[in-house]
C-alpha cells in the first residue's frame, strides 16, 4: 500500500466501524420503538418524530388538544431512553426562576452570609415543558438560552446543563382559553413541530382495554444517556449525498419570499432561516437510522418537510384570507422536488 492509499484505507475502516455500530444501535432503536408503542397507542408517527428529534440532539414541540397522550409520551420516552426527566407545568404565574433556579442567601453557624445557587428543574436530561403556551412570553424566554446554548446564566454566572439535554414541550391549540403565542425566536429553537391527532378506532379500542384494567403497561429502560450520545454522534457522521443536500437547500430557500416560486411569492410573509436547513440535514439522517439505513433519501426530506418548516414560516394576510396555511405552501413546494 502506497502513502496515497493510506487515507482511503482509513476511510474504509472507519466506514466499516460505523456500519457495525449502526447495526448495533438500530437494534436498540427498534426495541425502543416497540417499547414506546406498547404504552402509546395509535401514535406511531408521533413516536418516530419524537425519536428523530432526540437522535438529532434537538427539541420538539408537541401540538394538540389535551388528552391525546402528550405527557405520557414524554414520560415514557424518558424511561425508555434512561434519561433524568423532569416536568414543569407552565401556568400564567410561572416565573423564569421557577425554571432556571436562583440564588438564596445562606448563613452558617458563625453568622457568615453568602449566596448559593439552587438549580431549577431545567437541570435535567429531558425536560417536559407542559402546556408551554399557557405561560407569559417572559417565562417562555427563560428557556431560550438553555435550548440553544445548553447553559443558563444567573447573576452573571454560567451554569452548564447535563448532557444530553432535550426539551419536549406540549402546546395547546391557540383557540383554547389562556394561551399565548410563542415568540418566533423560540419556535425556531424547536427542531420539529409534531402535531397530534385523535387515534384511529382500533387504536382507541386497544387503549381502552389496556388502561382501564387492574394493571397497566409500564415501559422498561432500553438505552441510557451514554448510548444515546453514541447514537447522536453516529447521526452526525452519516453521509449525505449531494442530491439530498441540493434538495434540502432548494426546499428551504424556496420557502422564503425572495426565493419562492412566482405563484407563491405573495403568499409567504416570512420564511425559514438557515437553522431549518441544518435541522433537515440532521433529522433526515436520524430518520434513516431509525429505518436501519446508513444514509438519508429524498423520501426522508419529503416526510420531514412539514414538521421542520411549518412553524418557521408565516403566510401573508391575503393568503390567510384565502384559507392558505403554511402546510399548504410546503406541500406545493415539496411536489417541485420530484
Amino acid at each position: 500500500m502506497t502513502a496515497s492509499d493510506a487515507p482511503l484505507s482509513g476511510q474504509f475502516s472507519s466506514a466499516i466501524a460505523d456500519a457495525r455500530e449502526a447495526d448495533r444501535i438500530c437494534d436498540r432503536l427498534k426495541a425502543v420503538q416497540e417499547e414506546l408503542s406498547g404504552v402509546i397507542f395509535g401514535q406511531d408517527a408521533v413516536i418516530r418524530q419524537a425519536l428523530t428529534t432526540v437522535l438529532s440532539g434537538g427539541h420538539a414541540l408537541l401540538v394538540g388538544p389535551p388528552g391525546l397522550g402528550k405527557t405520557l409520551l414524554v414520560n415514557t420516552l424518558g424511561t425508555v431512553l434512561g434519561l433524568d426527566a423532569r416536568r414543569v407545568q407552565f401556568t400564567p404565574d410561572l416565573m423564569p426562576s421557577d425554571i432556571t433556579g436562583g440564588e438564596i442567601l445562606d448563613e452558617d453557624a458563625a453568622g457568615h452570609r453568602s449566596f448559593r445557587f439552587v438549580k431549577g428543574p431545567v437541570f435535567c436530561q429531558l425536560l417536559m415543558a407542559d402546556e408551554i403556551n399557557r405561560a407569559s412570553p417572559r417565562t417562555q424566554s427563560a428557556l431560550l438560552q438553555a435550548m440553544q446554548e445548553h447553559h443558563v446564566t444567573v447573576a452573571g454566572v454560567e451554569h452548564a446543563l447535563p448532557r444530553p439535554f432535550h426539551v419536549l414541550a406540549t402546546q395547546n391549540p391557540f383557540e383554547q382559553e389562556g394561551t399565548y403565542p410563542l415568540p418566533e425566536a423560540q419556535l425556531d429553537r424547536f427542531m420539529l413541530q409534531i402535531p397530534l391527532d385523535f387515534p384511529a378506532e382500533d387504536a382507541e379500542r386497544q387503549m381502552l382495554l389496556a388502561t382501564t384494567g387492574v394493571t397497566t403497561q409500564v415501559a422498561s429502560p432500553i438505552m441510557n444517556a451514554a448510548s444515546l450520545i453514541e447514537a447522536q454522534a453516529l447521526v452526525r457522521r452519516m453521509p449525505v449525498g449531494e442530491k439530498i443536500v441540493d434538495a434540502i437547500l432548494t426546499l428551504v430557500r424556496s420557502a422564503r419570499p425572495q426565493h419562492a416560486p412566482d405563484d407563491l411569492k405573495s403568499a409567504i410573509a416570512w420564511g425559514p432561516g438557515p437553522r431549518a436547513a441544518q435541522t433537515l440535514m440532521l433529522t433526515t439522517r436520524a430518520r434513516a437510522l431509525l429505518d436501519g439505513r446508513l444514509s438519508p433519501s429524498l423520501d426522508d426530506v419529503v416526510a420531514l418537510a412539514q414538521p421542520v418548516l411549518a412553524h418557521r414560516m408565516a403566510v401573508s394576510f391575503s393568503a390567510r384570507a384565502d384559507g392558505l396555511r403554511p402546510e399548504d405552501i410546503i406541500a406545493r413546494l415539496v411536489k417541485r422536488l420530484s
